[in-house]
């Protein structure tokens, strides 16, 4: 039998778009850990000195965000809830056992659950951070204004590392994951069993493409 060629699941601008997130989000969460907790303060070095990172840290956010702002609008059809990511939760033990579950599209429900999380985090961190912004916008504020954008955006912040150090776990847990997104291309048989839908739906464009191409 012959082996089936590899698909592409992500390309070059793709790749690249994930990893400035990626090491923006890197900066950001440890120098913000320097910023919440006293005892953490050495964290903010990572910019350098702490002076750089106070200026820096919202910056490398701003960036973070725009970044993900293209991924959402690049992947938000494929991150909606469908019957089949309801089979997949209401067998998460299964999951937890490497056992796949249901007809999954390009994304499985936990992934989904990630990527909404992330963006309503992103949109969190962002409008609180504009309001502590010092010295360009927090002086439009008052005082109780700026407590509770303090409070939102720590809350936001938490909930933003825990989602993404889920998200490093199960792409260290479903061997192939960093692969795809380091080199753009996954097994077929990979995508078989991880994506079924997904695997269909590709090689259901390649067929039509291939008859398109034989008809010219």
């Amino acid at each position: 039998m012959r082996k089936e060629q590899p698909i592409k699941r992500y390309s070059a601008p793709e790749r690249v778009n994930h990893w400035i997130v990626a090491f923006c989000f890197l900066f950001v969460a440890i120098s913000g850990l320097g910023f919440l907790f006293p005892s953490f303060n050495w964290l903010m070095n990572i910019f350098g000195t702490p002076q750089l990172a106070r200026i820096l840290h919202p910056f490398f956010g701003v960036v973070m965000f725009a970044a993900f702002l293209i991924m959402f609008f690049r992947y938000w059809k494929h991150n909606l809830i469908n019957k089949d990511d309801i089979l997949w939760a209401k067998n998460i033990h299964k999951i937890t056992l490497n056992q796949e579950v249901g007809d999954t599209g390009r994304y499985n429900f936990g992934q989904k659950c990630v990527f909404w999380l992330a963006i309503i985090s992103l949109i969190l961190l962002l409008v609180s951070g504009i309001v502590i912004w010092r010295p360009y916008f927090a002086p439009s504020f008052s005082i109780p204004a700026i407590r509770v954008a303090l409070m939102v955006h720590s809350f936001a912040a938490v909930l933003l590392i825990l989602v993404i150090m889920i998200h490093i776990y199960a792409a260290l847990w479903v061997k192939g994951t960093i692969t795809a997104m380091v080199e753009g291309w996954v097994p077929a048989a990979w995508a078989k069993k991880h994506h079924p839908r997904w695997y269909r739906e590709i090689r259901a464009k390649e067929a039509g493409r291939n008859r398109q191409e034989n008809k010219t």
